[in-house]
């Protein structure tokens, strides 16, 4: 499991761990909680151009779906295979298996949040 306090989220609710030119992304607890069980995902193609702010993916549960949006421009270089499989991984494990894609980027963007500030966000 990712430490939540090293990563940067969007207010989307998307967190990134950045590792060099390569962020993994996932959603928080706090949108799998609000999206309840989540039952399919869809992901980009590897080597699929994304862009940041831009849909790449859905995350769908029994009570809504929910987009994955890109929070940076860049290459997705991986896909988790695992949670495409098992999707319940979304809510069982956000921050550790149930990681949805990495991508390659040359600059992070403005507007990424830190921990404090996600939490402020969501009023936790």
């Amino acid at each position: 499991m990712a430490d939540k306090t090293a990563l940067k989220y969007t207010p989307e609710h998307e967190w990134l761990l950045v590792e060099g030119d390569i962020a993994t992304v996932g959603i928080t607890d706090y949108a799998a909680e609000k999206l309840g069980d989540v039952v399919f995902v869809d992901l980009p193609d590897v080597d699929s151009d994304v862009a940041s702010g831009k849909v790449v993916g859905e995350v769908e549960s029994t009570k809504s779906v929910g987009e994955l949006f890109a929070p940076v421009d860049g290459v997705v270089t991986e896909v988790n295979d695992q949670v495409v499989d098992a999707p319940e991984l979304v809510n069982t494990d956000p921050y550790g298996d149930g990681w949805l894609i990495k991508v390659r980027f040359e600059a992070l963007p403005d507007g990424l949040l830190g921990y404090d500030e996600y939490r402020a966000l969501v009023g936790a």
